[in-house]
């Protein structure tokens, strides 16, 4: 297997990425090998930085273009066909590698995946997913901003795909899959989510019904259902509630020196529970319904989080997530749905 990696994408690149992918090929055990594609002079600069890597599984294809953050989808088509991430969409599209991992541009990665490689058989669109912490691990959380105007049949292909996807991933058998709305009631929410709560029930998901905010971190489902709008208000607000509950904490700690006694005592708890609720920890989210493994990842991505990545691609790749989104919207028919 091999898994290429744009390392010119993301606020810390080329350094954060390049190391993220070492530490990966070496905890790979050369299961897989790694191409990082970007600048050859300063991937091989920052290769030079790493002991003990001329037997790993590591080569680098160049790129003499890189796509910045703030550059426009539409802009990185016409002007940048050199770029890492378009050469590396272009090493998956000749079957020169197996899966791709990003942390730069979202909509370049989007809309040059979608271009070159177009939809799986059956997707009328593609959708990102992204997990989320919750009191017994993780949940999926469908979409995060792909689609910010949907229909109920788009909402139900995106939990098709996430249920395939965690399902497969984290080896659950029959994944719960919830649709998130103002009420548990089939009756609450708004027209979307009221028609996607009919489709859903006549599914052969293993649909629990309407789910509210409060039981997303409560780990009430496996998939949580709703339109990229909503998503990702939902998935920025978790990521800076965590942040300034973490801020907060520190801060009352040290003001008084019984709370300070009380923080060494608890201190291996506190980092088992930040830990659960590291994003890092889970790597990248699925761009899911393109043909072919790509990993979006976070642009402040560390080395942990593109090592996690990495791992993930590997799985995504291995237990054929793919194939088993084609193979079920294969068996339901064809969909009537406008892209």
């Amino acid at each position: 297997m091999r898994i290429a990696i744009d390392a010119m994408g993301g606020d810390f690149a080329p350094k954060a990425i390049v190391h993220g992918a070492v530490e990966a090929v070496r905890i790979s055990k050369g299961r897989f090998e790694v191409v990082l594609v970007g600048h050859q002079d300063e991937i091989d600069a920052e290769l030079r930085r790493h002991f003990n890597i001329k037997n790993l599984k590591i080569s680098i294809e160049h790129a003499s273009e890189k796509i910045e953050m703030y550059e426009s989808p539409t802009t990185a088509l016409k002007r940048k066909r050199d770029s890492s991430l378009a050469i590396a969409i272009s090493l998956y599209r000749k079957g020169e590698v197996d899966a791709i991992v990003s942390a730069g541009n979202t909509g370049a990665v989007m809309a040059i995946s979608l271009l070159k490689l177009g939809r799986i058989k059956g997707v009328a669109r593609p959708a990102i997913g992204s997990f989320i912490p919750t009191s017994y691990g993780a949940c999926l959380l469908i979409d995060v901003g792909a689609n910010v105007d949907c229909k109920p049949q788009n909402l139900q292909q995106f939990a098709i795909m996430g249920s395939i996807f965690i399902g497969r991933l984290l080896e659950i058998g029959r994944p719960t899959v919830g649709l998130l709305s103002i009420g548990e009631e089939a009756s609450k929410g708004n027209e979307l989510t009221i028609r996607t709560h009919q489709l859903l029930k006549q599914s052969r998901l293993n649909f629990v019904g309407n789910i509210e905010g409060r039981d997303i971190m409560q780990g009430k489902v496996d998939v949580v259902v709703c339109d990229g709008f909503v998503g990702n208000i939902l998935l920025k607000f978790g990521e800076s509630f965590i942040h300034s509950f973490s801020t907060r904490l520190r801060q009352k700690i040290g003001k008084r020196i019984h709370s300070n006694i009380g923080a060494f005592l608890l201190k291996s708890s506190f980092k088992r529970v930040k830990r659960s609720y590291d994003w890092e920890e889970y790597g990248g989210v699925p761009l899911l319904g393109v043909n072919g493994v790509i990993i979006i990842c976070h642009g402040k991505s560390s080395p942990k989080a593109i090592k996690n990545a990495v791992l993930e691609a590997e799985k995504t790749v291995d237990r054929k997530v793919n194939e088993y989104i084609e193979r079920e919207l294969e068996s339901l028919g064809e969909i009537e749905i406008e892209a």
